[in-house]
């Protein structure tokens, strides 16, 4: 673990966790799948989380009435972002800045299941 990273600790559970599900599952399930396994191993590690937890929105002030609705926030400071795709894009990382942005969190995890390695990006705002 790098001391200077941010929610290094609690980042690297995550990880462990999001690693156990794919070495065990592996690629080609739906997303809904990996999300319910993950649910599954983060209860089995005690990793606090709030599944699909809705992020609220405001427009110059104002509470709008649509909202985000976040894969999992653990430890009620970063944001999970699951994907069960060939690849990541620039416009996921941007879909994990806006939840970011909306709920003025720091720290998002985009993980990818659907690639024959786990792929992680760290989205910091």
């Amino acid at each position: 673990m790098c001391p200077d990273l941010l929610f290094g600790e609690q980042s690297e559970q995550i990880i462990a966790a999001c690693f156990e599900v794919h070495n065990t599952l592996g690629i080609g399930f739906v997303e809904a799948v990996y999300q319910e396994a993950l649910k599954v191993e983060f209860q089995n590690r005690k990793i606090p989380f709030e599944k699909e937890k809705k992020l609220n929105v405001s427009y110059k002030g104002i509470l709008l009435d649509k909202f985000y609705s976040a894969d999992f926030v653990c430890f009620d400071n970063i944001i999970i972002e699951l994907k069960a795709i060939d690849h990541l894009s620039p416009e996921h990382v941007g879909q994990v800045l806006n939840y970011l942005r909306a709920t003025h969190l720091k720290l998002g995890l985009l993980i990818n299941f659907g690639s024959t390695k786990l792929q992680i990006k760290r989205v910091v705002h």
